[in-house]
């Protein structure tokens, strides 16, 4: 739409400061709105004009940095800043003031002031096409998360800024925050990256994951890409893998190999050059003939301190190099480059499978419920007869609720020779146990298998042909075609939504737990009794960032769409232990939130009895 511009309208200050506060450009404050002169064109046309008439006052000036409009009355100021575009937070220099209802102009100097102006957050000045605006908006992200903009009496003048950067032993070398301790200025760049290498005297966490989850078959092979001292090595080869390592300063000479299993532990994140590090991400995948581990430091929201940002990490003080990733972020770069899904064990550590079918029965495990075969009540002979030879049959069918079919079983030769086929045998089985405990369990294994396929929903949901041949069985045999149980568990999903309904479910349909206004808390033990829905909520949470090791309580929030998780480490021995620590992910931004106690200040959990199944537990 074509504005017609009239002298009258550039007048009406009303309409300008309207106008003013209303613009997409620029960084607008109570009273003014400031605008790099880059931006100017950006504007609507009529605060265009407005700011072209002011310039006349000047003689057309054009040498300055930015404009400040005053909203309050028609003065516009113009501010320069010399460096603007290399000194991260630049003083004023000088200033000059226009009075448009006067006609009349005023000259400020700021050149000797021993505490001048500064600015901060230069991207919100500029406009998105602005050559450094990333590089000023990164800056800003990183002095937030660390909270050096948390206390507006430490910024926008020279001395308090200063002063604050002193106290936590802060420069900037460029648009980089690091750590002066110890330090010239010229040093900061010198990253020894070989000093971030840990001595340990266990198995580092990312591998012991990887054993824990069962991802090392019997004859796999293991490398260490970047092993630094060669624990994991060493520890994997005495559990009787094939295992090697090499790294670049500590055992250079060592061939790289290609393994079934190779770790990358903590490497990404201490290399400062991006090409290096998308480099070491690649090879230690063309290395990777099953499973790659990828782990590195993740940002939670637990400030840092004596350390800041160099480029896109931080140097710390035994001058190494750390890049602190979100945890979705971490997932995101991992599959740009590898071009294949990331699947979270932890905080900062993911596996990546060669074969998408193997990933894909990794990830139904996850949600696979631990149940037990029903007990015999009264053996009959027939059953006690042939009771050794059923019994890997009742354990089939309390891991799968369903009855093997062809090749599943070892036994099952011996099985239809002396039955003909499962389906007989089974009702030998029926006769001693209780029939319905038979349908709960294979009731239990539908709802894991709509919780796998609700959540795969978040990814691109694996075809039929994708799946593993147990979990096509499963889901034959349990749902009749994958259709009628994909659509089943998009419904499921959609439930999850409302949060009324998880509030209703938490209060009327669990029969452990504790609600209180706002959540409801429960023993991690009981997850996998807890209705589906609550399981599938939970589920949106550790399928992007991971459980918190170590937690032993789950909290669900039916205000807010957050999950949290609780260490209480002394929950079996004390009647009303102490919380260690917590970590909450709120599932509408993905943030990780997390806090560790002093003992003075840790919460109590109060009535533990209620969070879990005494009986099932001997709580």
């Amino acid at each position: 739409m074509t504005i017609n511009l009239s002298l009258d309208w550039v007048n009406d200050f009303v309409k300008i400061a309207q106008l003013a506060r209303q613009s997409a450009i620029g960084k607008l404050l109570p009273n003014h709105l400031y605008v790099h002169i880059s931006a100017l064109p950006y504007l609507d046309p009529n605060l265009q004009e407005y700011e072209k008439k002011a310039r006349i006052v000047i003689n057309n000036g054009d040498n300055f940095t930015l404009v400040k409009f005053n909203l309050q009355e028609p003065k516009i100021s113009y501010l320069f800043y010399p460096d603007f575009d290399t000194n991260p937070h630049p003083a004023i220099n000088k200033s000059i003031l226009v009075n448009l209802q006067e006609n009349s102009s005023k000259k400020y100097d700021y050149s000797c002031s021993e505490n001048p102006p500064i600015l901060h957050r230069k991207e919100t000045f500029v406009n998105v096409d602005y050559p450094n605006y990333q590089t000023f908006a990164y800056l800003t992200y990183i002095e937030e998360q660390l909270g050096l903009l948390d206390n507006s009496k430490y910024i926008g003048t020279q001395k308090e800024w200063q002063k604050l950067l002193r106290d936590h032993h802060l420069c900037f070398v460029d648009h980089n925050l690091v750590c002066f301790l110890g330090k010239t200025e010229e040093d900061l760049y010198k990253v020894d990256r070989h000093r971030a290498a840990m001595v340990r005297n266990r198995l580092s966490r990312p591998v012991r994951l990887a054993l824990e989850a069962g991802l090392f078959e019997a004859e796999y092979s293991f490398f260490d890409y970047g092993c630094g001292h060669g624990k994991d090595v060493e520890v994997m080869q005495e559990k009787g893998f094939q295992s090697t390592g090499w790294d670049p300063y500590y055992q250079p000479e060592n061939e790289l190999k290609s393994a079934d299993v190779v770790n990358l532990g903590y490497i990404i994140n201490v290399i400062e050059n991006l090409q290096e590090r998308r480099e070491s991400l690649v090879k230690a995948w063309e290395l990777t003939q099953e499973i790659l581990i990828v782990s590195a430091q993740v940002l939670v929201d637990d400030r840092q301190s004596g350390f800041m940002a160099y480029g896109d990490g931080i140097i710390t003080e035994r001058n190494t190099f750390q890049k602190y990733y979100e945890q979705e972020e971490l997932k995101t770069y991992i599959e740009q480059i590898l071009k294949t899904e990331a699947i979270p064990a932890g905080l900062g550590v993911y596996f990546v499978f060669r074969d998408a079918t193997k990933a894909n029965s990794f990830r139904a495990s996850r949600f696979h419920s631990r149940v037990r075969s029903p007990r015999v009540l009264s053996p009959l002979k027939k059953f006690a007869d042939y009771q050794e030879l059923l019994q890997p049959l009742m354990e089939f069918y309390a891991q799968r609720g369903r009855l093997p079919i062809k090749g599943e079983i070892s036994q099952e030769e011996a099985i239809k020779a002396e039955f003909s086929s499962f389906k007989r045998a089974f009702r030998v089985i029926l006769q001693v146990t209780q029939e319905q405990e038979w349908e709960a369990i294979a009731d239990q294994r539908r709802q894991d298998i709509l919780l796998y396929l609700a959540l795969s929903r978040f990814e691109k949901r694996p075809s039929i042909r994708q799946l593993s041949a147990p979990l096509k069985a499963d889901i034959k045999a349990l749902f009749g075609n994958y259709q009628a149980a994909c659509f089943l568990a998009d419904e499921m999903l959609i439930s999850l939504r409302n949060l009324d309904l998880i509030k209703e479910i938490c209060q009327k349909n669990c029969t452990v737990g504790k609600v209180f206004e706002k959540s409801f808390l429960v023993h991690i033990n009981e997850l996998d009794t807890l209705p589906t829905l609550l399981r599938l909520y939970e589920g949106c949470a550790s399928r992007t960032i991971g459980r918190m090791e170590k937690a032993n309580l789950i909290r669900f929030y039916f205000n807010i769409p957050q999950i949290g998780y609780l260490n209480v480490p002394k929950f079996d021995t004390e009647k009303e232990p102490s919380v260690q620590a917590k970590m909450t992910i709120n599932l509408g931004d993905l943030k990780v939130r997390y806090q560790k106690f002093a003992p003075h200040q840790a919460p109590k959990i109060k009535e533990k009895e209620k969070l879990i199944n005494i009986i099932d537990n001997n709580l």
